[in-house]
């Protein structure tokens, strides 16, 4: 035993050796966080061997380098590769914690657009446990520092950092050989980066990101128009008649769209301390003239609010990684909401309390065709307005009132909420309802902020009703994404009553509102299986508006051939009878791993998700639209719009003016503020 503990020893004194004990302890760390950091899905013995393997090729190849340098310069190369390597796991655990998916190099190229305010959000995420991430680069250190181990200053044979280096390869086919035994197609049909992780690793997750990303840029540039045919062909297969018993019921109205932002559909109806938590959304979502939807889904990836606005105006799916108003916004051509309804005779707004460039908003508008955009520039700014991401939402709502009434009828009015936005704090003064119990502070504040923001639509909705913009707008709300991660289990068992909150359940709690309010309008809970990509033709047919040669992936919601099969990013997707998850098909009305459905049905369910999909991205990561020229819409020139404050309310001027149909010119040009009521407590 002493001859072993001396020679082991000895090794370890060696380069060779200090790389294989750093190769050891990155590997027991890495499956730490795989298994108490991240919700990989692992099952069965395969998955779970190489879970625990993958982690070493590419590290071997990685700490391997050294090898190839001379004296200290390899235990510096190694230590400063293995920090930083640590880094990168501790800011995905980070990210993962709350959006239930790793960072991306398109995520981080568009850092610069979601940023603000990010520093709440990190301090609220990190748990102590995080940082033992770092304790192998501690330890490493500690052993050097202290001459447990003792550098190995001499030169190697050449042959050595070889065949290290060839043997991290070897591992690495090996590696990838027996994913694709278990998962056919890993790297070239996968819309989930789960799965990657899961079967390569991490950091082998990070090159395939890589590669996928330049090959992505090599897509647009190499795109010709021909690629549109497939498209074409499938938009004209799969077209759904819009419903005509509503087509045209909302013409010639004001449209406004209301951001729920971070708002699940649980909430509605939903009560906490026996008070309502929403009794302003509720009554609406139950009025005669609402036409709400109980099975609507957000279908939102990394993108979250950037994938559903993109959703909710353009009938495309958001990417695999990143936000495409970010990464395309700027550059590609859209055929979005605000251009065609701007084409049909509407003034087009768009409402933000917070910064223009957040998800690039300020360049992906001008793509869009809005002709104006209200962002914080336009508001005033005192340090109590704001909470995070923006104003709080009273006080947002009610200075956006004064722009609303100056726009020329009919308009399209997009405005955005914050106030429910993870990390979800609120200050004491605006708290009226007190905070759930189940200990879990992501979740518990969740109540008090979607109050708020209730409280928040009832005076605006009592403003439109003293100015009488309700008899003459159409006023829709969606819920951009969820609000509560798969992360939070636990916590959502106890709000729910679900005991064992799986992953089906979340699935299912992927519900978001989505409700169409206007004077008139034959009303009802419709229990039709939809989401965020349907908005579009849905919007379209009740305003008139013909989209039968329009590139769209949703369907009107009350066509009778709608399809209700709900599409996931990750490939999974929800419908009545049917719910995928991951590898599992559940009987959607019991909640049960469905074991009588068919090979060839699970199939034609997921190729049906998986080429919406695939088609969708294939429009835009080639930029595809700018060869598409539909007959009765003119391509979208940015140079034609400027959303410089004077400039802005110069124009706005103008257009009153001249055109006399705002609300503010048919009052003698009276403000109509002073019919705005609210209790924000900040503006008294």
């Amino acid at each position: 035993m002493k001859r072993f503990i001396k020679g082991f020893s000895s090794f370890l004194n060696t380069r060779l050796g200090f790389v294989i004990l750093a190769v050891v302890l990155y590997t027991i760390k890495t499956i730490y966080a795989y298994t108490t950091k991240f919700n990989l899905g692992v099952k069965g013995s395969l998955q779970t061997f190489l879970m625990v393997i993958n982690p070493i090729p590419v590290m071997l190849l990685l700490f391997g380098i050294a090898l190839y340098m001379k004296g200290r310069k390899s235990y510096i190369f190694l230590l400063i590769i293995d920090f930083l390597d640590s880094v990168w796991l501790f800011s995905n655990i980070l990210y993962y914690r709350e959006f239930s998916d790793f960072l991306t190099m398109i995520l981080i190229k568009g850092s610069g657009a979601v940023s603000n305010n990010l520093g709440k959000s990190i301090a609220g995420i990190v748990k102590p446990t995080d940082f033992l991430v770092f304790l192998d680069v501690l330890i490493l250190i500690l052993l050097l520092a202290f001459h447990v181990i003792k550098m190995d200053v001499k030169r190697l044979k050449w042959r050595i950092p070889i065949l290290v280096s060839c043997l991290a390869a070897l591992l690495f086919g090996a590696n990838l050989t027996l994913a694709e035994s278990d998962r056919s197609g890993l790297l070239t049909r996968t819309f989930d980066n789960n799965y990657i992780v899961k079967y390569l690793g991490l950091n082998a997750f990070n090159v395939y990101d890589i590669v996928k990303t330049t090959k992505t840029n090599a897509v647009k540039a190499q795109s010709k128009s021909s690629d549109l045919d497939s498209i074409e062909k499938y938009m004209k297969d799969n077209y759904a008649q819009p419903n005509p018993e509503y087509t045209g019921v909302a013409k010639g109205k004001n449209i406004f769209v209301i951001h729920l932002e971070s708002f699940q559909q649980y909430l509605i109806d939903y009560k906490w301390d026996g008070q309502e938590v929403t009794p302003n959304l509720n009554k609406i979502y139950h009025e005669d003239n609402t036409l709400s939807f109980d099975n609507f889904f957000n279908q939102v990836g990394q993108g979250k609010t950037a994938d559903a606005e993109l959703m909710l105006e353009n009938s495309l799916f958001g990417l695999p990684e990143g936000a495409a108003m970010v990464t395309d916004g700027t550059s590609n051509t859209f055929q979005a909401a605000p251009a065609i309804l701007d084409q049909h005779g509407y003034t087009t707004a768009s409402f933000h309390g917070d910064v223009p460039s957040f998800w690039n908003r300020d360049n992906t508008y001008k793509s869009w065709g809005y002709d104006y955009f209200f962002s914080s520039n336009f508001y005033k700014e005192k340090k109590d307005y704001n909470v995070g991401y923006g104003m709080k939402d009273k006080i947002f709502l009610r200075d956006s009132a004064q722009y609303i009434q100056q726009l020329p009828q009919p308009f399209y009015a997009k405005l955005i909420t914050v106030t429910n936005h993870y990390p979800y704090m609120l200050d004491k003064k605006n708290q009226s309802i007190t905070k759930t119990d189940t200990g879990d502070s992501t979740v518990d504040g969740y109540v008090q902020t979607a109050k708020y923001l209730d409280e928040a639509i009832g005076e605006f909705m009592d403003w439109l009703k003293a100015t009488g913009l309700d008899k003459t707008s159409m006023v829709v709300f969606y819920g951009d994404h969820y609000g509560i991660s798969d992360n939070h289990k636990k916590a959502m068992s106890k709000i729910t009553g679900i005991k064992n909150f799986d992953e089906f359940d979340n699935a299912q709690y992927q519900r978001v509102p989505f409700m169409m309010h206007m004077d008139g309008l034959k009303g009802g809970v419709n229990h039709t299986y939809g989401g965020e990509i349907d908005v579009l033709p849905t919007l379209l047919n009740m305003v008139g508006v013909n989209d039968s040669n329009m590139i769209q992936f949703g369907s009107d919601l009350l066509s009778k051939d709608h399809s209700q099969v709900v599409a996931f990013r990750n490939g999974d997707f929800v419908s009545p009878k049917v719910t995928k998850v991951g590898s599992n098909y559940y009987n959607t009305k019991n909640g049960k791993i469905d074991k009588k459905i068919s090979a060839q049905a699970k199939s034609k369910l997921s190729n049906k998700v998986t080429t919406e999909l695939s088609l969708s991205d294939r429009v835009i990561n080639g930029d595809l639209l700018r060869f598409y020229h539909p007959e009765g819409f003119t391509k979208v020139n940015r140079k034609d719009y400027n959303y410089k404050k004077s400039v802005t309310l110069d124009a706005l001027k103008k257009a009153r003016t001249k055109n006399g149909t705002s609300i503010l010119a048919q009052n003698d040009n009276k403000s109509l503020l002073d019919l705005y009521q609210t209790d924000a407590p900040e503006l008294k």
